[in-house]
């Protein structure tokens, strides 16, 4: 099966989706054997500051 430009795109399109998510997830949707969608979900994260408790 030969490539055409639009899938080579789609799948760089992918590639770089995927070296630039940290968390999270990508869903592709494909219909008739194509792929017609992609969803990213990504997920940023922060650390989380205790705050310390004086005891009197």
């Amino acid at each position: 099966m030969e490539m055409t430009t639009q899938d080579e795109l789609t799948i760089d399109y992918i590639r770089e989706e995927l070296k630039n998510i940290d968390y999270g997830s990508i869903v592709i949707t494909i219909h008739d054997g194509r792929i017609t969608q992609i969803d990213k979900n990504e997920k940023k994260r922060f650390p989380i500051e205790k705050k310390s408790v004086k005891k009197k």
